[in-house]
């Protein structure tokens, strides 16, 4: 945490500072994602994607953040 009020994050392999107390779904929000049409592990582990509005973003945590695209 900074003087500023941010966090540094990693996602998807790439350093960003995000607003603290941010929640999961808030921040994939904020990348133009559809929270629902998301996977998203946190330090190596799934977050259930009914979580996603309960969880906050801490310093340091890293993000691999999976959008479903449909097709066929």
């Amino acid at each position: 945490m900074t003087v500023d009020h941010t966090v540094q994050v990693r996602i998807n392999g790439e350093h960003r500072r995000v607003a603290e107390g941010i929640t999961i779904a808030e921040l994939v929000s904020e990348l133009g994602f559809d929270p629902v049409r998301v996977a998203v592990e946190r330090n190596l582990e799934v977050v259930p994607r009914s979580t996603l509005d309960e969880v906050s973003v801490r310093d340091g945590d890293d993000f691999e953040i999976v959008r479903f695209v449909g097709g066929g």
